[in-house]
């Protein structure tokens, strides 16, 4: 359930959607910077996903 802020100026965040939002730009701009299209593995880069098995950060 995503909680609304009230009336009265108390804002109140929802941090799962701020992170969807940012990755969105990043995909977008990595996107407008690509020269074709992008590929799965770029995706996964700017996404900061790993491949099944992998270890380590990305």
């Amino acid at each position: 359930m995503r909680r609304v802020a009230p009336v009265g100026g108390t804002a109140v965040q929802d941090h799962v959607a701020l992170a969807e939002i940012e990755l969105c730009g990043e995909l977008i701009i990595a996107a407008s910077e690509a020269e074709d299209r992008l590929s799965l593995e770029s995706i996964d880069e700017v996404l900061r996903v790993r491949p099944e098995g992998a270890r380590g950060c990305v």
